[in-house]
């Protein structure tokens, strides 16, 4: 969709608006075209003595009550047109965060998040304007250049305004050239800003690390120097705006000359009056504007089709997951894996090889391995983030790609291993998967978590600011507000990604032993835990061993404690490890 067709929808749809703003800025065009007319009639009655005081007082009035309407029609047809224009920036920017909010994380991995931010504000800015801005300005300059080359033309005299026009091939020449270096430069300067809100979105969320490496300095300069560039690149497209004005300029200069030369000659030979030349004149004048309008509008739009033309291929990106299923009701199941396999683009070995395992409806699942063997891989398959090449994943009878994904996802709950707090209260952070839940629901999910004691401690308690993705917290505090999260939201099926990585084995047994009094109340619900540590795992129904994307062991504790295999060692090692630690 190009940016015109954007635009002549959005004024369809708005039609109303546009139309009361078109029919007001008609008046207003009429009215000022009116106006010289009107004066030179006064100066050939002054000068002729054929004007009475009581005639050029009722005149006066005339113009003053003509200049009061003008204002009046003007602030009318700006706040009704504006009103509506800057509807497609909230339209624009609720697609863009609808679209984003579909996408899937292999899209984030393309995309920069400052570059994101720019295209939500800068860019849909530019293009708000060319449906504003642009709009009225094309519909009242060329109305007004209309109306005006009518009265030069019939109304005073024709060899005149046949004259006056010589010059104006010349500027629709300057200005074409004009706007195809705005193009260039529109789209350089967007381009620019958007790297300089990407570093300083890196540099923000990064702060900690380049205080802790000493890159503050390294950073600050590298701002600088993107900061110029942005700066140098808007001040390319400004002037290459600004060149607009001079055309205009030599433009009218040199029909205005033509025009006054002609003029005397025909006054001279008493072909013209002194009036009619003085309101040629006048008008002459008002094509000042719809001049200027035609450079601001090919500014206008030339900004923004640079910026629709960054903004539209995400719009327009297809979907990361397909989102086409059509069951709309998940109850609790056996979750069954049957050869699924997953590679990453541009990697050669895969991060999931022929994996298959059935994990009953109410049982928990241990997933452990090495560091890259394939555990978040898996997670990620189940939450349908990403879509396996080959294989089936089926729940309750029913392919994940049956589901949709609202149910889908409605159905787990999900910790990661970064976990990720909004900057609210801690109740409100508790509360997000379930924004109806009672102080006392947050509270026992809190206590399930093991952080209720903590949170207690705080001087507001539950009350108390996280901070920008709970910068206030410990890096267990924040583990553990997100479990709260998860488990209140109560779904059929909760997900550990090495959730406990950032807590102590005491307060880890804690939460595990609640799992599993949770689990009790519940029978239906599964669980899968991903962990480096194994005790995380003990307990679990089966244990699966990945070991670079494919199932080396499996069973229960004590089973692969009996195999003597990976997980037998790795406990040996741990156990030994914590052993060293106590003393």
């Amino acid at each position: 969709m190009s940016l015109s067709r954007l635009i002549g929808g959005f004024v369809s749809r708005h039609r109303g608006s546009y139309a009361a703003s078109a029919a007001m800025l008609a008046g207003v065009a009429t009215c000022t075209v009116w106006v010289p007319r009107k004066i030179g009639a006064m100066i050939d009655g002054l000068a002729s003595h054929r004007l009475a005081p009581h005639d050029l007082l009722v005149d006066l009035a005339q113009l003053l009550a003509l200049g009061v309407l003008i204002y009046a029609l003007r602030v009318g047809w700006r706040l009704r047109l504006f009103a509506a224009a800057y509807q497609l920036g909230v339209e624009l920017r609720s697609r863009f965060y609808a679209r984003l909010s579909a996408q899937g994380p292999s899209f984030y991995q393309q995309q920069r998040t400052g570059d994101l931010m720019a295209l939500a504000t800068n860019d849909i800015d530019a293009i708000e304007m060319a449906a504003g801005e642009a709009m009225l300005a094309g519909f009242d300059g060329s109305l007004t250049l209309i109306m005006v080359l009518a009265i030069m033309t019939l109304g005073v005299d024709w060899r005149l305004a046949l004259v006056a026009l010589l010059p104006f091939p010349l500027m629709a020449w300057a200005f074409w050239r004009i706007s195809s270096h705005i193009h260039a430069a529109s789209t350089d300067s967007l381009e620019r800003f958007a790297a300089l809100n990407d570093h300083v979105q890196e540099s923000l969320a990064g702060v900690r690390t380049l205080r802790a490496l000493g890159l503050e300095q390294r950073s600050g300069t590298r701002f600088g120097e993107l900061a110029a560039q942005a700066a140098d690149a808007s001040l390319q497209a400004q002037q290459w705006e600004a060149a607009y004005e001079p055309a205009v300029g030599l433009t009218l200069s040199a029909a205005g000359f033509l025009t006054l030369a002609l003029g005397a000659y025909l006054i001279w030979h008493a072909q013209l009056t002194i009036g009619e030349l003085t309101s040629f004149t006048m008008y002459l004048g008002q094509l000042i504007w719809p001049m200027f309008a035609a450079g601001w509008v090919l500014a206008l739009i030339e900004r923004g089709r640079a910026a629709w033309a960054r903004l539209q291929p995400l719009l327009e990106a297809p979907l990361s997951v397909d989102d086409h299923g059509s069951v709309t009701a998940l109850r609790a199941g056996a979750l069954v894996l049957e050869g699924v396999s997953f590679r990453y683009p541009g990697q050669a070995t895969a991060a999931l090889d022929q994996v298959s395992l059935t994990l009953p409806a109410g049982h928990t699942l241990g997933l452990v391995g090495p560091t890259g063997a394939g555990k978040s891989t898996l997670l990620r398959v189940l939450l349908r983030q990403a879509t396996p090449q080959a294989g089936t994943v089926a729940w309750s009878g029913h392919q994940l790609a049956h589901y949709t994904l609202a149910t889908l996802r409605a159905a787990i709950s999900w910790v990661p291993q970064e976990s990720f707090l909004f900057s609210a209260t801690i109740a409100d952070n508790i509360a997000l998967g379930k924004p109806d839940a009672t102080r006392a629901e947050v509270e026992h999910a809190a206590a399930m978590a093991a952080i209720d004691e903590d949170i207690r401690r705080f001087p507001q308690g539950y009350a108390t600011s996280v901070g920008e993705k709970g910068i206030t917290l410990s890096g267990g505090q924040r583990q553990r507000v997100a479990i709260a999260r998860a488990l209140l939201a109560a779904s059929d099926l909760l997900l550990l990604d090495d959730a406990l990585s950032a807590v102590d084995t005491g307060t880890e047994t804690r939460i595990l032993e609640h799992l599993e009094t949770l689990r009790r109340a519940r029978p239906g619900r599964s669980a899968i835990i991903a962990s480096h540590r194994l005790s995380a795992v003990a307990g679990a129904d089966l244990i699966v061993v990945l070991r670079e994307g494919r199932i080396t062991e499996q069973g229960s504790h004590a089973t692969l404690l009996a195999a003597d295999g990976w997980y037998a060692s790795q406990w040996k090692y741990q156990q030994l490890e914590a052993s060293l630690d106590a003393a």
